[in-house]
């Protein structure tokens, strides 16, 4: 847990600062930092599903594969 919690404030910081340089605005870099890696989120669940369908049938492939011979 404290190595998730450590990346998340690299995380939070690394957002923060990029928009910041960016943009000069404290508000927008503290928005940027909350909002992407809410949005991140949202989008690893999705991703992790196609990812593990993708696992499946690769695995289901190999079996189908081995069973045959």
């Amino acid at each position: 847990m404290k190595k998730t919690m450590t990346f998340a404030v690299l995380h939070f910081s690394v957002a923060f600062t990029i928009t910041y340089l960016l943009t000069g605005s404290i508000v927008i870099g503290g928005a940027v930092a909350l909002i992407e890696p809410a949005v991140n989120t949202v989008v690893f669940y999705f991703h992790d599903k196609i990812w593990n369908r993708i696992e499946a049938k690769k695995l289901a492939q190999e079996l189908e594969l081995t069973s045959i011979h």
